[in-house]
């Protein structure tokens, strides 16, 4: 349903394109385009009016979750009203369409599984694993995976008895990645293309093996 075009910078959905810029490191979408495609009104920009006279809490809480930015477009560099992720989905609460409902129904069912989750911790750990069995890991590749997330936190955990603040847990982590690859972790990430995404997530089996604790 959904696909990531970094090179374009735009999202896929159904077909259609919703333009996103890299900003304060997240992703930032045109909420216009997120509007017209899950209504397919003519105008977009009305809607929007109409939906924030409708809701009056999101029309209090705007300033926060939309940020007009600089989008490339057709007709050259454009400022764009644009949300990031969470802004998303709370635009989408408030859109009144058959094509938002399984969006309000997947948020439902994370909430859901959040709790039990909370409930019963295991169950994180299962749903771990069969994401990335989805996104075509091996089953060896998963459990060293999880064997580092382990470690990882026996780490911190560690570095937290012993006085460390948090702020400083960057600088250690930089230091263990120059001397396993001999780049900080942001210099990797960039070696390999990425932005957001986790970078243990994009490892081989043997750079697993030898960043244990990153």
């Amino acid at each position: 349903m959904i696909k990531m075009d970094t090179n374009n910078a735009l999202v896929v959905f159904q077909g259609k394109d919703i333009r996103r810029v890299w900003h304060n490191d997240k992703w930032w979408f045109v909420l216009e385009d997120i509007v017209f495609i899950l209504t397919e009104s003519s105008d977009p920009k009305q809607y929007i009016q109409k939906m924030k006279q409708r809701d009056k809490l999101l029309a209090q809480g705007w300033v926060q979750i939309v940020h007009t930015l600089s989008i490339t477009t057709s007709g050259g560099k454009q400022r764009m009203n644009c949300v990031n992720t969470e802004g998303a989905f709370r635009v989408i609460q408030s859109i009144h369409s058959k094509k938002a409902e399984p969006f309000k129904r997947w948020l439902a069912q994370v909430g859901y599984e959040r709790v039990q989750e909370i409930e019963n911790p295991e169950l994180a750990q299962q749903r771990m694993k069969e994401l990335y069995r989805q996104k075509g890991y091996s089953d060896q590749w998963i459990e060293k995976r999880i064997r580092g997330i382990a470690v990882r936190q026996e780490l911190t955990e560690e570095w937290k008895n012993r006085g460390v603040k948090n702020k400083s847990f960057a600088i250690f982590t930089n230091e263990i990645s120059k001397a396993t690859f001999g780049k900080t972790v942001g210099e990797y990430k960039d070696f390999k293309g990425l932005k957001r995404e986790n970078l243990r997530d994009h490892m081989n089996d043997l750079e697993a093996e030898l960043s244990t604790g990153l």
